[in-house]
């Protein structure tokens, strides 16, 4: 028997992930409707209208499919709830790099990584590397760009 994977997100990736599904399911019968309005157009098999609504509903389909597999899969994580001195999922961590520049990253789930507002996922090479760190540890990551080496220097729970 297959086990399922438990995902693991924040309340508010979860919040947008549930906005997107309702986003996506209110589309469904806008699709419907372009489908039956090319199908009323004669000739499918040179008749664009039709193939592109057709296109689209797969899209959604496989979009609704996706983020409700996500969404059954979510064990959500408030970092509040949190605490101690590993580096765990949810966890906001102050890094000095090799020039002693600061750069804060909240570890968080995949579907809300974004890596310029400070998010980097925990399936990320630096990611990984930083789940089980403590202050002071040193990490060193390696990344398309080359290795990179960081120093641990503050844990939050925020």
């Amino acid at each position: 028997m297959a086990t399922v994977e438990k995902m693991p997100m924040l309340a508010e990736g979860h919040a947008k992930l549930s906005e997107e599904l309702k986003r996506l399911k209110a589309e469904r019968p806008l699709i419907v409707d372009a489908i039956e309005e090319a199908r009323a157009h004669g000739d499918l098999s040179e008749n664009a209208e039709y193939h592109a609504a057709k296109e689209r509903q797969g899209q959604i389909e496989a979009s609704i499919a996706d983020i409700e597999d996500k969404l059954s899969r979510a064990q959500i994580i408030d970092p509040r709830d949190l605490s101690g001195d590993k580096i765990v999922f949810g966890a906001t961590v102050t890094l000095l790099d090799e020039d002693d520049k600061a750069v804060k990253y909240q570890i968080v789930g995949q579907t809300e990584a974004d890596a310029k507002s400070g998010r980097i996922s925990y399936n990320s090479p630096l990611g990984r590397a930083l789940i089980g760190r403590r202050v002071d540890d040193e990490v060193e990551v390696t990344v398309p760009s080359g290795d990179r080496y960081y120093l641990v220097s503050k844990i939050e729970f925020i």
